[in-house]
C-alpha cells in the first residue's frame, strides 16, 4: 500500500510541475502588448478559460499532493 502511495504521489507531483509550467505569466499581458501578439476577443477568451482551468487543476492536485504527503507520513 505505502509502494502505491508513493507512485501515485510522484505521477501527481510530475502532473503538478507540468500544469505550472503550462500556465502563462502574470506579465504576459504586457509582453504580448509590446510584442503584438494577436488581440482578438476569441484568443483572449480562450486563453483565459486555459489559465482558469490549469489554476483550477493547479489547486486540485496540490492539495491532493499535501495529503498524499501526509498519509505517507503517518504510515
Amino acid at each position: 500500500m505505502k509502494l502505491a502511495l508513493m507512485i501515485i504521489q510522484m505521477l501527481c507531483g510530475l502532473f503538478l510541475i507540468v500544469i505550472i509550467m503550462l500556465q502563462s505569466g502574470k506579465s504576459s499581458g504586457l509582453s504580448g502588448a509590446i510584442g503584438g501578439t494577436n488581440d482578438s476577443y476569441s484568443f483572449k477568451a480562450k486563453s483565459k478559460t486555459w489559465d482558469a482551468k490549469f489554476a483550477r487543476w493547479t489547486k486540485w492536485v496540490a492539495l491532493a499532493f499535501v495529503l498524499l504527503t501526509f498519509v505517507l507520513v503517518l504510515l
